[in-house]
């Protein structure tokens, strides 16, 4: 485990641009799988799936999870917490670390036509690294963009970018799942 700080100081500021999506009111809140999905479970995951939640997503992708093909290696979610939280930096930071892990095994499985619903992928995040560019609320409407640029020798490489709604950059993620 390795930690750096900094103090906020002026400096050089660019960022990339945040991808085109629609917004979250515009999606279907995923934080409980439909009945279709559920029936096509095994009942200990169907479980699992169906608990109260302390995130909140929606896909701007339409990706299926349950039959699913080839296609490229990208995905676009918002997320925030269900709650609102205090003015703690700190905590928003911890909650989008522990956030981050969601959703980068599937973007490297996708160019493959696989899913974890689909039982024939065992998967851990095995290393990862992370990086606050801006403040933001995790209780706010969150885009995370995560791509995966290679998979091979039974690892993948994903990566993941977090904008705020009106577009600004606020954290990095780069894992191997």
């Amino acid at each position: 485990f390795a930690a750096s700080f900094q103090v906020e100081e002026p400096g050089l500021d660019h960022q990339d641009t945040m991808p085109q999506v629609a917004m979250p009111e515009t999606l279907r809140d995923e934080g409980k799988p439909s009945m279709e999905v559920l029936a096509h479970l095994p009942e200990k995951m169907a479980r699992f799936l169906q608990q109260e939640r302390p995130f909140e997503f929606r896909r701007a992708d339409n990706v299926d999870f349950l039959r699913p093909v080839p296609e490229p290696a990208v995905q676009r979610v918002w997320l925030r917490t269900v709650d609102k939280l205090p003015d703690d930096d700190s905590l928003h930071r911890c909650l989008l670390a522990y956030v981050s892990d969601y959703g980068l095994l599937n973007t490297a499985s996708l160019p493959h036509g696989s899913s974890y619903l689909t039982g024939n992928l065992v998967s851990a995040s095995i290393d990862h690294a992370m990086w606050f560019h801006r403040p933001f609320r995790i209780d706010e409407w969150l885009l995370y963009a995560t791509d995966s640029p290679s998979a091979s020798g039974a690892r993948g490489f994903a990566r993941g970018e977090f904008y705020t709604r009106d577009g600004r950059l606020v954290a990095d993620r780069k894992s191997v799942v």
